[in-house]
């Protein structure tokens, strides 16, 4: 065969890469595997590690080869995966100089308020919203204007700079900052020391992704990545410049509490005289649990409303934490602000490191850079014998008094440390200031005992697929089966070489993304393996049925190949997280698919064949299976359009009537998954939680508790506290979570227990939080996926058979099986013991559907468009009858091992995977049905002229006139 030569050559050169980019994998697999033999042998362990394989052609060390291994996700090796968004306001306001200009600060507001729900950069929704105002006010204030951009900090913005050009040039200012802020996240994460991760700007947007497989302290990562390092100084007023101003507000609140969300009888002042810390800087020692209150009473209109001229910008701002007089309580300053809250010095820090004063208390010295050494300098020279607050990130670290003036940048910071908490602050402080806040509005957490039970169940689902498939193929079409599984056998370790050698990461979705591979692989093979079987059965020697089954099977494969790649590229473009890694094997497994059966499989069958040697393409049993199997669907195809309309009328009805569970990613919340060491009941739970979610105002929060997997674990979902990015808002409701499971938890469990569970204690062994506005934009994309995915397809089949008939047919039918998958999990997710939500998996799982059955839909199309050509004797509804009939044998063998590969993963894959893979079972059976009785049909009822034919079979010998000629 043409080409022979070279695809061997491809062949081998791409084993030997992947083998290459494999082998670290399987030697630090080996080692870790001993090491863990060693138990705790600290002699042997080093040994281990120390060792060295020489294979000849290269050498495998232990530390290399970690570097090199396979990245795994988190759902297989647990760890944290946070998003972070950069606040581009804060961005706009630093190029802005922080101008208080009324239409920017306006438009600020207004674009705050439609970047909820807006999948528009906030940058260009700032644009929009500042040229509406601007118009609107007829003001005609031009964005270079010295009030804006037109700044001296900006100096490639001049006076009679264009609006377009500032635009240009503003957005050029964002995206730098965002990747100033990238390469310091990246330097952080390094010094926490965390094994691959994996650190991506995620385009067009100001988030990065990080992903840190094995971390388990998310409080830590969280902190670390959120703080802004922008080391701040200010004046501090303190309690004779404050005190009128806090007795004015005690009595109204005694008086006016109600309308604030407080009780009448709270006495403000007593609140804030309630802890024990004595700090004379500040203006008051207040206990922990009352901190919430005072927040609530300082940031009321009745306090703003009462605020004199001399504190009317004053921040107040709690300590950095307690003091060891007094462990209960924070002690809170006022902070002198201005219009634009600038602090006076705010400086990058170039160096820092960890010192001790004269007792040996741990301190923190610092050297500023040469722009802040100068204003700290004329801080210092202003404010001698005052307090000077210190803050990071809106928190006072300490507020010492001025005694000299400091004239070179050098200063230090003291806050009854621990080692460990001052070493964090000097690599917070050393790894640079971020340009702006960022904020968590995005994360995940896996423990590893449930990373390694993902393992477990998706390596158990893969085998029993595997397994299911040769036993099948080989069963069904004998010799040539054989070589089926052996292209399958390669195609699998080519696909793992790719992923590793594209340093791609490998996810619970994305082995379901394989296991489909293998699904498609089978496809593939039964295509060719029946289009010879008919070229056997027409009397053809075995050599020349196997060129024809081979030439006919092309068409149809590559059509079916390329529109489940265009499913995947609309996945991997639209998608997140876990779909992106689904839609990477899948792309990846169907290009290999095809070069493994198609061209490889080629091959191997032509030179046993070149050699006179047989190859069997059926056994005994599977034979004549089909062979003289016909149906007359075109004329039963009234009746599958009545079913069809019912299904699809009573899905629609259910979907408007009782709606859909919307999972996180849509909504917005918190997911924890809880195990407990016994058995729990969900709805006792979910009534305690609701009375523990309730917000300020006294209403509750959503919440529900489901069983997951089994009577000892629960799935937690709540939107409690959602709008609240903070870090402080994630850990009091892991506080109230614990509080309102405490009595379903062992009796010695602590709180930091709780947070991390392992396999053998109880406790969060997984968390998903997602912030509102990465909510909508999952929703957005997921519709836009979906909309891109039946476009393009209406397009490809459009261009392929030239005909709109079959494209609004392979649609119609596309549009049915969505539907009715959308339907049933409308009229299930009450019912179903497992997860039954309509998320991005969801999203995912529809659009893989959508892929197999327009797959399987091109297969028939593809043989009535042969039989056009061929069969013109034949009526229009006989020949779609025997296009139909024709191609039953690749439509049973397809469903029926993508049915039980399917089953496999459902059954064995674990509890995640579940909902997942319901959706696929619904959508390969209605997908394998619609390709007959709604794609063909609808293409037949449109295709047909005049009036048909009451004579339907394939004997028939009634001319008719075909439509589009």
């Amino acid at each position: 065969m043409q080409g022979k030569g070279l695809i061997t050559i491809v062949a081998i050169v791409l084993g030997l890469i992947c083998l290459n980019e494999l082998l670290p994998t399987w030697y630090a697999s080996k080692i870790e595997s001993q090491i863990e033999a060693a138990n705790g042998n600290e002699k042997e362990i080093k040994r281990l590690k120390e060792d060295t394989l020489n294979l000849g052609f290269t050498k495998l060390y232990y530390s290399r080869a970690k570097d090199k291994e396979m990245k795994l996700g988190l759902d297989l090796k647990g760890g944290i995966n946070v998003l972070l968004e950069i606040n581009q306001r804060d961005l706009v306001n630093d190029l802005t100089n922080y101008s208080t200009n009324p239409i920017l600060i306006e438009a600020l507001n207004k674009t705050d308020e439609v970047q909820k729900n807006s999948t528009k950069a906030y940058i260009d929704n700032f644009f929009d919203q500042f040229d509406a105002i601007n118009k609107a006010k007829g003001t005609n204030l031009k964005l270079a204007d010295p009030e804006l951009f037109g700044n001296t900090g900006l100096s490639e913005v001049k006076y009679n700079t264009p609006d377009d050009q500032v635009k240009s040039i503003v957005k050029r200012k964002i995206d730098a900052s965002v990747g100033t802020a990238f390469e310091v996240i990246r330097t952080r994460i390094d010094k926490l020391g965390a094994i691959q991760p994996n650190v991506q700007r995620v385009p067009g947007t100001a988030r990065i992704s990080v992903e840190m497989p094995g971390m388990k302290d998310i409080d830590k990562v969280k902190k670390m990545l959120q703080t802004s390092a922008k080391l701040q100084f200010w004046e501090v007023q303190q309690i004779p410049e404050i005190a009128p101003y806090f007795q004015s507000l005690s009595a109204a609140v005694a008086t006016k509490g109600d309308s604030i969300g407080v009780a009448k009888n709270v006495n403000f002042m007593n609140l804030l005289q309630g802890g024990k810390s004595a700090n004379p800087s500040s203006v008051g020692s207040v206990k922990l649990s009352d901190t919430a209150v005072v927040n609530k009473i300082l940031n009321s209109k009745i306090a703003q409303t009462l605020r004199p001229a001399n504190i009317k910008y004053t921040q107040f701002m709690w300590g950095y934490k307690p003091d060891d007089s007094d462990r209960e309580s924070l002690v809170l300053y006022a902070i002198r602000g201005s219009i634009n809250q600038k602090a006076p010095v705010d400086g990058s820090v170039e160096k820092a490191s960890i010192s001790y004063d004269e007792l040996g208390r741990i301190e923190v010295s610092m050297q500023m850079d040469s722009k802040g050494a100068k204003d700290w300098k004329t801080l210092t020279e202003k404010n001698i014998q005052k307090p000077v607050a210190v803050t990071l990130d809106n928190r006072v670290y300490s507020a010492p008094n001025v005694q000299s003036v400091i004239p070179n940048g050098s200063t230090r910071i003291s806050g009854n440390y621990t080692q460990e908490e001052a070493k964090e602050l000097v690599d917070v402080l050393g790894a640079g200031k971020l340009p702006a806040g960022a904020k968590v509005v995005q994360a995940t957490q896996v423990g590893p005992s449930l990373g390694q039970e993902s393992i477990d169940a998706g390596v158990m689902s893969f085998a029993i697929a595997f397994l299911i498939i040769i036993v099948y193929i080989i069963f069904y079409y004998g010799g040539a089966g054989v070589y089926a599984v052996i292209a399958m056998i390669v195609n699998l370790f080519y696909i793992f070489g790719i992923m590793d050698s594209g340093d791609f990461t490998l996810t619970l979705p994305g082995i379901a993304g394989i296991v489909l591979t293998m699904a498609m692989a089978v496809d593939t093979n039964v295509i060719i393996y029946e289009r010879t079987k008919e070229e056997l059965f027409a009397g053809k020697s075995i050599l020349e049925a196997y060129k024809d089954g081979f030439k006919h099977a092309l068409s149809a494969i590559v059509d079916g190949h390329l529109t489940t790649l265009l499913t995947a590229g609309v996945l991997f473009l639209f998608g997140t997280g876990p779909i992106k890694g689904f839609a990477l094997t899948l792309g990846i497994g169907i290009l290999m698919t095809f070069f493994t059966s198609v061209l490889l499989s080629r091959v191997m069958i032509f030179s046993r064949l070149n050699k006179g040697k047989g190859l069997s393409v059926w056994t005994a049993p599977t034979k004549n299976l089909f062979r003289n199997t016909w149906i007359d669907f075109i004329g039963k195809r009234k009746y599958a359009y009545i079913v069809s309309a019912v299904l699809t009328v009573v899905c629609i009805a259910s979907i408007a009537i009782h709606g859909f569970k919307y999972g996180i990613d849509f909504t917005g919340g918190r997911n924890y998954v809880v195990r407990f060491d016994k058995d729990v009941n969900a709805e006792d739970v979910e009534s305690k939680l609701v009375k523990i979610f309730q917000t300020e105002d006294g209403k509750n929060s959503s919440v529900e508790a489901k069983t997951f997997g089994n009577s000892k674990q629960l799935k937690i979902s709540t939107d409690y506290l959602i709008e609240d990015e903070s870090l402080k808002a994630d850990q009091t409701v892991e506080q109230k979570l614990y509080e309102g499971l405490k009595s379903s938890l062992p009796s010695n469990i602590t709180l930091s227990d709780f947070k991390s569970a392992d396999k053998e204690h109880a406790g969060i062994v997984s968390s998903e939080k997602v912030g509102p506005t990465v909510a909508d934009d999952i929703k957005t994309h997921g519709i836009l996926a979906v909309v891109a995915a039946l476009g393009g397809i209406f397009i490809y089949i459009l261009v392929r058979f030239r005909k709109w008939q079959f494209s609004l047919g392979a649609v119609a039918a596309l549009f049915h099986d969505a539907v009715i998958i959308l339907g049933a999990y409308s009229l299930l997710h009450k019912y179903m013991p497992f997860n039954m939500e309509i998320n991005q998996d969801f999203v995912a799982a529809i659009l893989t559907v959508l892929g197999y059955s327009i797959n399987d839909t091109v297969i028939i199309f593809d043989r009535i468009r042969e039989y056009l050509r061929e069969k013109k004797s034949l009526t229009l509804a006989g020949l779609f009858d025997d296009s139909i009939s024709s191609t039953l044998g690749r439509t049973f063998n397809t469903s029926f091992t993508t049915i039980l590969v399917i089953l496999a993963i459902f059954i064995f894959g674990g509890d995640n995977l579940r909902g997942f893979m319901f959706a696929m079972l619904i959508g390969i059976a209605f997908g394998t049905y619609s390709s007959i009785f709604v794609a063909s049909a609808i293409a037949y009822d449109f295709l047909k002229t005049g009036k048909e034919d009451e004579v339907h079979g394939k004997t028939t010998s009634n001319k008719e006139v075909l439509a589009s000629k």
